[in-house]
């Protein structure tokens, strides 16, 4: 935990990383977006410093747009796609990107100033410097999911999907806890005794991992396009097993490539956890807890009761754009409430 004598300057460190922090979760929302409008195969280039300037005339547009031509999306899907529908697609991959290139700024920028004016100690700067490289990764990662769909056919690579978005989750969560640390600094006190408090802690522990593995199977599924199919709940198509979960051969492939089985288990993981949170909030509030620590177990079920309902709309309505964002931006702000559990009850 960072030292109170080290203090000075603590609102504006704490404002900036939680900037940052939305940021995040504002570019893992556009990236919903920008997979669900299949505006990500739009930019068929990478350029990390040019790549920031869009076409600004009609010359640079139709250079573009040639280069999209050129791509298994445009001649196996979008023949014929006029230059006005491809701007609309263009916008989201490029926002996404926009916003990336605009999260490293504003990372970087207020760090080696916060660095040069003596706030920043020694050990927080330390401890930050690890997210540089997340960063990186991240960008990265986002190219080579897209360069994943621009050879031979016009879909990303699932496994390349759902590693990007977790190291958009892992870079949050990163972030997310130092910038607990410097919100709470000391403050919270454990109403409970430590045993409780352990117990509390290890189960906080246990839904974030579920959650993590909720959101690994999201971006399968998403990446499968497996929300497409078996549009009923509970039963999937009439069957409480599908028939096609073992339809690969070798079975292990059944657990991350068949669109069925991958999406059977995701529901199954979204039962799972609101079983197990609900279970936790009747424990939780046995006991006297401090006011993050209520608000938390709340907030929580809350969250996860919320993201049952969209995940099964979501699925029934076969995958409308809206409600599929408003999924995964749930999603997110449940990781964040999880961390949070997991943050209060380490005290």
């Amino acid at each position: 935990m960072i030292s109170k004598s080290i203090s000075t300057g603590r609102f504006a460190l704490i404002s900036w990383l939680a900037v940052v922090s939305f940021l995040i979760f504002s570019m893992v929302v556009i990236g919903g977006v920008t997979r669900l409008t299949h505006s990500g195969l739009s930019m068929v280039e990478w350029k990390p410093l040019m790549g920031a300037i869009p076409p600004l005339h009609e010359q640079a547009w139709q250079e573009v747009f040639q280069k999209y031509q050129q791509s298994p999306e445009y001649q196996v899907i979008n023949q014929g796609m006029t230059l006005q529908k491809f701007k609309s697609i263009f916008f989201w991959e490029y926002f996404h990107r926009l916003l990336g290139r605009l999260i490293g700024l504003v990372f970087i920028v207020p760090y080696f100033f916060f660095l040069w004016k003596g706030t920043l100690p020694k050990g927080l700067a330390q401890k930050l410097i690890p997210a540089f490289f997340i960063g990186g990764l991240e960008g990265v990662m986002g190219w080579l999911m897209v360069k994943s769909g621009l050879v031979d056919l016009p879909r990303v690579s699932p496994y390349r999907l759902a590693a990007h978005l977790l190291i958009a989750f892992f870079l949050f969560a990163y972030l997310f806890w130092i910038l607990l640390d410097l919100i709470v600094e000391g403050e919270l006190e454990n109403l409970v005794s430590e045993a409780h408090i352990c117990k509390l802690k290890s189960i906080s522990r246990w839904i974030l991992a579920l959650i993590v593995l909720a959101v690994i199977y999201g971006a399968l599924t998403a990446g499968l396009k497996a929300g497409y199919g078996y549009n009923t709940f509970p039963k999937m198509d009439g069957e409480w097993f599908p028939s096609g979960f073992f339809a690969l051969q070798p079975h292990w492939r059944n657990f991350f490539e068949n669109g069925v089985s991958v999406q059977f288990i995701h529901r199954t993981i979204g039962i799972l956890l609101l079983v197990t949170v609900t279970s936790f909030w009747v424990y939780a509030r046995r006991w006297v807890l401090s006011p993050r620590q209520f608000f938390g177990v709340n907030f929580l079920l809350l969250m996860v009761l919320v993201q049952v309902f969209l995940g099964i709309t979501t699925l029934l309505l076969i995958v409308p754009v809206s409600l599929a964002v408003l999924h995964q931006a749930i999603a997110f702000i449940l990781f964040a409430v999880a961390i949070f559990m997991v943050r209060t009850f380490s005290e």
